[in-house]
Order: structure tokens, then C-alpha cells, then sequence
């Protein structure tokens, strides 16, 4: 199991740094070789299911995450998202949080815990951090 930490401050106000980062369908434009899809579509909530698919033809899996807690942002209040990871290749949680930060910008903190079978501890943790922190990047980055 590994459980990281990403945090950014960017010149955006909370509530579009919260559209960004939870525009699903973006993250598959972030993250290499991945599609996701909602079901059902429509504006995300409680119970809405968040599914990833990563790899290419028979290597590919799918990462259904659960949104469980759906509380954007409001007025002063900061904003949270935690997703539970359901899949059979893929366990944990991830958390996005939106606060404001100073001057107006928007502080962003992405937490997650994964579990990986037969992926060893260092090299998830390496890899992880390197395809969230750039897809992190990207969200934030693109209109």
C-alpha cells in the first residue's frame, strides 16, 4: 500500500480549480493510455461511479472509484472529493481538496492511498507520484 501527498497553488479562484479537477473526462486526457467514463452521466454526486480504464487491448483494467463524499466549494468553505477505489486491480481512496489560498488563488491538495498485487511498494510510489503530479499539472494548466 502507498499513500502520497500532492499539493499546488494556483492563480485560479476555488471554484474553477474544483471544475477543473473534477471534469472527469479530463483526466483521461491527462493520463497516459486512460478513458474514464461516469455512470450515471450527468453532474457527479454521492453514489456517482468515476471508471478509469488504463492499457492497451487485453492489458487494459478498469479503476472504478466511488465517489463518496461530494462537497464542493462554497463561500470560505473549502471543497472535497474522496473517491473509493472498487476495482479488483486497483484498492484505496483519493481525496481533492480545494482551499481558498492567499490572493485569491486556490490551494489544491490530491491525496491517495493504492494498492497494487504484484507491483511492488517503491515503484508504485515513484510512479504515482509522477503520473498524478503531472496530470495534476495539466488540470490545473488547461482551460
Amino acid at each position: 500500500m502507498v499513500t502520497f501527498l500532492l499539493e499546488r497553488t494556483a492563480p485560479l479562484s476555488p471554484d474553477e480549480a474544483w471544475r477543473r479537477l473534477t471534469e472527469w473526462p479530463r483526466h483521461g486526457e491527462v493520463v497516459p493510455l486512460t478513458r474514464v467514463t461516469i455512470v450515471p452521466p450527468g453532474p457527479t454526486t454521492e453514489g456517482t461511479l468515476v471508471v478509469a480504464r488504463s492499457g492497451i487491448g487485453p492489458l487494459a483494467f478498469a479503476d472504478p472509484m466511488e465517489v463518496t463524499v461530494w462537497r464542493p466549494p462554497a463561500e470560505g468553505v473549502s471543497g472535497l472529493c474522496r473517491l473509493e477505489k472498487r476495482g479488483r486491480v486497483v484498492r484505496g481512496w483519493a481525496e481533492l481538496e480545494v482551499h481558498p489560498g492567499p490572493g485569491g488563488r486556490a490551494r489544491v491538495i490530491w491525496r491517495e492511498q493504492l494498492r497494487v498485487p504484484l507491483l511492488p511498494e517503491p515503484l508504485l510510489g515513484v510512479a504515482a507520484r509522477s503520473v498524478f503530479g503531472r496530470a495534476l499539472n495539466r488540470l490545473l494548466r488547461g482551460a
